[in-house]
């Protein structure tokens, strides 16, 4: 039965978040597993307001095919968010509304790589890219990120022989380690970029919600011409709609819509016509200033909780937004075995193997914290303690 499928799904490893969530689908199981939005800020009522109000401006035109490109309201308003947040200029013309940005990752793959293509990614780093572009056999070069961002000397160490097409960052409140890169290390990968023949993509989900510190400038606004900026709705206001967008230099937008209109015609156009109407309501900023007080509340409940309950010999990150952060555990311990010890304590993380290119085994593992209240938090974290304590235990 093998022989029948095509060799670029045969290597392309499972989704290792979606297998780990149903292994805590036990109501009991406190899970700092998925990196999901908390569903008790979702706008419920607004949403359903935008909808009848869809149904009556608009009625069966929101049910019909459309555009591939996407609702021109939804891309105006992404324009003009751009201006106001980094006074970058982006034409609608060169905005993509897509089906998540996950899509928007497989669109890149289809549009750039040839089997045995280089792209330089983070490591750690996400699994959605890593799955994304396992799909189209590129060969992968991954480069250690620190507290302030990617490692230059390992990113300069990269091009000697290698000709990559594309990196792949998620700067702000990376995605698994929670780290953000600093302003002089956006500047440092710009200036080894700068004279390569490289795309760089911004992936930036989590970039309007900080908590604390200062925001840093867009790659777009260092590397202008070399710059793809990926965003999405699900972690502002739902996921469940599965709305991001691209935004790309027209040469590149074109390839990407032909991409686009042979992947699914359109996203979905009832979902794009009732966020445009929900965002024309003009309570985004507020919406998001509810969503940053509560996420700071339980990444700090998170911190405090771990330097209560686990070993001062783990290190974490103390992201400055986001929704994750990244413990690293002694040398000696297996994340891998601390998790099957873990579910039996009804706690749930994931393993830091999934984020790294060729690892089976790792000492580090990610926790979401904003999808748990604070009380809950503080359980789960003292459950995972007592994990770790009882393997080193058994040794």
């Amino acid at each position: 039965m093998n022989s029948i499928f095509s060799d670029r799904i045969s290597d392309v490893p499972k989704s290792f978040i979606r297998e780990i969530l149903k292994v805590a689908v036990d109501e009991e199981v406190i899970s700092f597993a998925g990196g999901l939005p908390n569903r008790d800020l979702f706008p419920v009522e607004a949403l359903k307001m935008a909808t009848e109000i869809v149904f009556e401006k608009t009625g069966p035109a929101a049910l019909q095919y459309s555009n591939s490109e996407g609702s021109v309201e939804l891309r105006k308003f992404i324009s003009d968010r751009y201006n106001k947040k980094f006074s970058l200029d982006i034409p609608i013309e060169n905005i993509l509304i897509t089906s998540g940005s996950q899509q928007g990752l497989d669109l890149l793959g289809k549009t750039f790589l040839n089997e045995g293509d280089d792209i330089i990614i983070e490591e750690p780093g996400y699994l959605g890219a890593i799955q994304a572009f396992s799909v189209y056999k590129s060969r992968f070069n991954p480069v250690k990120v620190h507290d302030d961002g990617m490692d230059i000397i390992a990113l300069k160490n990269v091009f000697p022989g290698r000709s990559p097409k594309l990196i792949y960052t998620v700067p702000n409140f990376q995605n698994p380690s929670g780290i953000s890169y600093s302003e002089e290390n956006r500047n440092h990968v710009a200036d080894v970029l700068k004279n390569k023949k490289i795309i760089l993509i911004e992936d930036d989900p989590y970039g309007d919600l900080r908590y604390t510190g200062q925001p840093k400038s867009s790659f777009r606004q260092i590397l202008p011409d070399k710059t793809i900026m990926l965003g999405s709705f699900s972690k502002t206001v739902v996921p469940g709609f599965r709305l991001g967008w691209i935004v790309a230099p027209n040469e590149i937008y074109e390839k990407l819509l032909i991409a686009k209109q042979a992947s699914d015609l359109h996203t979905n156009q009832f979902a794009q016509c009732v966020m445009a109407e929900y965002l024309a309501m003009g309570n985004f900023d507020e919406h998001i200033a509810l969503i940053k007080e509560v996420y700071n509340k339980q990444r700090e409940a998170m911190v405090n909780s771990i330097k209560k309950h686990l070993p001062e010999n783990i290190s974490f990150t103390h992201p400055e937004g986001g929704m994750f952060l990244w413990i690293t555990l002694p040398d000696n311990i297996s994340s891998m075995k601390l998790f099957d010890i873990a579910i039996k304590n009804k706690v749930a993380f994931v393993p830091g193997n999934p984020f790294y290119i060729g690892k089976t085994e790792t000492n580090t593992l990610r926790l979401n914290f904003s999808n748990v209240d604070e009380a809950t938090i503080e359980v789960g974290i003292k459950r995972l303690g007592l994990a770790i304590k009882e393997l080193v235990i058994l040794g």
